[in-house]
């Protein structure tokens, strides 16, 4: 099967792959939805969903330091991997042996094709269309109201960083009815609790990952803040784009409850 991936690259892979490494801790646990049980052979030590894959499949390295001897001894005929999240030049190092499908994801659009196409090379067609068609159904009925709070969301400490218009995660903050203060920056910059008052931010998420924000971390930032609320945030809802955005609606719902 001649294919082209989302970063615009051409990739020969079987019609049905056998032998499949996820690069991706999202896309691993969308195999996993889409029924590839025997399928996938190799996963990284941050694809932690589901449990029992995290227990069981041959771990290939980090995300941004994979083992690639070790994928080597794995004989993959296909390997999905994120422009993102992975390094560029150890993909390029396994695409010259390997069959590698990037993806590129900024959006939901974006993320349902991932879907749908994910289904059409792994023959599992039907099962990514109909779990597209339930992210589809859930988002629509997510209802927020016409106030978006103007919101920072944290994602790293030390220093502090947090995420541009340009990202994933913006474009769920944008469905979950949240005004990005940071939206005219591109992808990561950092700030620091005297900008956040500058630009009046309402409320301030802190993720989950990648640093693991905890309830200690809003104590610190309220004696700096104190006019804004500071609320912890499910960092898999916001950044995950595999079928764990099937939970998502519903979370950003009880999320804007929280909001005063």
């Amino acid at each position: 099967m001649i294919t082209t991936d989302q970063c615009g690259r051409i990739v020969d892979i079987p019609d049905t792959p056998k032998r499949i490494v996820s690069l991706v801790p999202s896309q691993t646990e969308l195999l996993f939805d889409l029924g590839l049980r025997e399928e996938v052979i190799g996963i990284t030590k941050f694809c932690i969903h589901p449990d029992e894959w995290f227990r069981s499949k041959t771990r290939v390295g980090g995300t941004k330091d994979l083992k690639k001897d070790l994928i080597d001894t794995l004989q993959p005929d296909l390997i999905l991997a994120n422009k993102e999240e992975n390094v560029k030049e150890q993909i390029e190092g396994l695409a010259k042996k390997w069959p590698v499908w990037v993806s590129d994801i900024n959006n939901l659009e974006e993320a349902l094709a991932m879907i749908q196409q994910t289904g059409q090379l792994t023959g599992k067609f039907q099962q990514a269309d109909h779990l597209q068609n339930q992210i589809r159904t859930a988002f629509r009925s997510l209802i927020v109201n016409d106030k978006k709070p103007r919101t920072a969301y944290l994602i790293w400490k030390e220093p502090y960083m947090t995420v541009g218009g340009d990202s994933f995660i913006h474009a769920m903050m944008e469905l979950a009815g949240l005004d990005n203060v940071f939206k005219e920056q591109q992808r990561y910059p950092e700030t620091n609790t005297d900008e956040l008052r500058s630009l009046n931010c309402e409320v301030v998420l802190l993720s989950s990952e990648p640093y693991p924000f905890r309830e200690k971390h809003i104590e610190e930032l309220h004696t700096q803040l104190p006019g804004t609320q500071i609320l912890l945030a499910d960092g898999e809802m916001f950044s995950w784009y595999g079928s764990r955005l099937l939970q998502a609606p519903a979370y950003f719902q009880k999320l804007r409850e929280m909001i005063k």
